[in-house]
């Protein structure tokens, strides 16, 4: 087995895997088989439905005409696959109760790591990867992309040349639109065991961000929120519970506008609804049926040990997508307004490669980015930030570059390791705990890093 890890340059193309084959997955594949296939050679693909692997060598296949499929192992068979395939590096992309699974696998195999956030559940599972990977030497990235945002690069530039001073606060308000949000609670994020809930699935981003921006580590966690809009009880209270259990051939989710039709999209119907006869695993399910044990209404209250303090708000069902993010300082204040979309509009069916729809891409629902600093005794002063083409305003094709491009030092320090993944989830884990206990919670009780 090789000993090259995935942040050192070598002579000769790494050879890559990914493991598990979703939607998310298809960012990498392509970037393996396209960008960056003449530094690394995607060798393997991974899954709990070989399905779905075979629809990945299919885009793959028609995207590089002549190319010969990409080697396909099940679940059980990841060891072989490294061993087989000789693999220098493991893109971790499936079900996030899974990732320590494979990040553990692959660097006792001496393979170094990119994985998809958050890197895993829960605090037992963080300790595990880091010890391992301490004990192996290997490394571990994590997909951070929204760190590549060049307006969450501009903050952090702001922030760290003295800007607006020495900062004493932070107010984050996340907002997930209809559809979005709507989407966490028709697959497997809906169940806690599978996701940690949102606020690891989705707050592990924005927690991080906080992380990086302040360059600091939480401290004490308090936490409030519940199940408010979605699953069955809330559903029938307000009379938006349909009676059918998965979307795909129920007469009673046409006219839904919470329901998701698979068949819409030729992505989603390869991906999932043809997929199912191998595992019954349900894409699209009902929001308002049972069996959600996620939150989606959440407020979190966090004390960091550079004393700055953070109120956090995460909502699973706004009319708009976006959020607004404020810090005061000694010197001013520093303002960021992101509009991923205006308003919902109703009854859109999804019909591309995303699977779900975004108001960015809707047209008249798109909003605006509006980056704000607020001297004292000064006239506001706005701050254009050009984005880039692709994902979270170039962001994810900057990370990818990043992580499968040459290293270039960065002053900004937007690669994240193991530590950084693990700082991320300490706030979402300690603010569960909080949940649970009602009372707050010491960041190093949950997970000492």
């Amino acid at each position: 087995m090789s000993q090259q890890d995935p942040c050192t340059v070598s002579v000769g193309r790494r050879r890559a895997a990914v493991v598990g084959l979703g939607a998310r997955a298809r960012m990498f594949t392509e970037a393996l088989t396209g960008s960056f296939a003449d530094r690394i050679e995607l060798v393997g693909l991974c899954d709990t439905n070989a399905h779905r692997m075979a629809v990945h060598n299919a885009w793959i296949a028609a995207d590089h005409p002549g190319r010969v499929p990409v080697p396909a192992y099940p679940a059980g068979e990841f060891e072989e696959m490294l061993r087989r395939e000789r693999v220098d590096l493991v893109v971790v992309c499936g079900v996030d109760r899974s990732h320590d699974h494979y990040i553990v696998r692959a660097l006792e195999a001496g393979c170094g790591v990119v994985t998809e956030k958050p890197m895993t559940t829960d605090a037992g599972r963080a300790r595990r990867i880091l010890d391992t990977r301490s004990r192996t030497g290997r490394d571990v990235r994590v997909a951070f992309n929204y760190r590549y945002n060049p307006v969450h690069s501009a903050v952090r530039e702001l922030l760290a040349s003295g800007e607006i001073g020495e900062v004493g606060s932070v107010h984050f308000e996340w907002l997930l639109d209809l559809r979005h949000g709507a989407d966490y609670f028709r697959r497997w994020h809906r169940e806690k065991a599978n996701s940690g809930g949102l606020l690891v699935h989705k707050s592990t981003h924005h927690f991080d961000l906080v992380n990086w921006w302040l360059g600091t580590s939480p401290e004490t966690v308090f936490a409030q929120g519940g199940l408010f809009f979605y699953g069955d009880e809330a559903g029938r209270r307000r009379g938006l519970a349909r009676d059918y259990d998965r979307a795909h051939g129920s007469p009673a989710a046409e006219g839904d506008p919470f329901a998701l039709h698979l068949d819409d999209s030729p992505v989603l119907s390869a991906l999932y609804l043809d997929a199912e006869r191998e595992d019954g695993y349900h894409r699209d399910r009902n929001v308002f049926g049972p069996g959600v044990t996620i939150e989606d209404d959440m407020a979190v209250l966090v004390r960091y040990a550079s004393g700055a303090t953070l109120t956090y708000h995460l909502t699973a069902y706004a009319p708009w997508e976006g959020y607004r993010i404020a810090f005061n300082g000694s010197e001013g204040r520093l303002e960021l307004l992101v509009e991923e979309s205006t308003w919902t509009r109703p009854h859109v069916r999804v019909t591309g490669a995303s699977p779900v729809l975004h108001g960015t891409e809707t047209g008249d629902e798109a909003g605006r980015t509006e980056l704000l600093v607020r001297r004292f005794w000064e006239r506001p002063r706005e701050v254009k930030v050009a984005t880039g083409e692709g994902g979270h305003g170039g962001g994810d094709a900057r990370m990818l570059a990043d992580l499968f491009g040459d290293r270039v030092p960065d002053e900004l320090g937007r690669a994240a390791d193991a530590v950084d993944g693990a700082r991320s989830l300490v706030t979402g884990l300690a603010a569960n705990r909080s949940l649970e206990t009602g009372a707050p919670v010491a960041a190093r009780e949950v997970l000492d890093v």
